[in-house]
């Protein structure tokens, strides 16, 4: 299955069957801001980085992530989802979003 385009910080979550690229665009970042439970950005990196995140964060930061891919679904359209890989899945791309949306581009290999 494809990964998206970790160049364009593009995560790839599959809910009810369907496939769906997320991404941190500019008017998700402030949507993703203004759900938050934190001071910025930098504090959400930083529960991620330190495994101190909530679920709360991890449903925002999706949302926020479907909505930059271009999906119009809602907080209780995720919530009732199935999605693929269950919990496990939604933590790893959770935080792959993240770190995608904040990394200096790399060398193409």
């Amino acid at each position: 299955m494809s990964e998206g385009n970790p160049y364009a910080g593009e995560v790839v979550l599959t809910l009810d069957g369907e496939r769906h690229v997320l991404k941190l665009t500019l008017g998700a970042l402030a949507e993703l801001e203004a759900g938050l439970e934190a001071d910025s950005l930098v504090a959400l990196v930083e529960r991620f980085e330190t495994k101190a995140f909530s679920a709360r964060d991890v449903i925002v930061l999706l949302l926020a992530g479907l909505r930059g891919g271009g999906w119009r679904g809602d907080v209780e359209t995720l919530l009732s989802a199935e999605i693929e890989g269950g919990p496990l899945e939604v933590t790893r791309v959770a935080a792959l979003l993240l770190g995608r949306a904040f990394a200096l581009p790399g060398p193409l290999a």
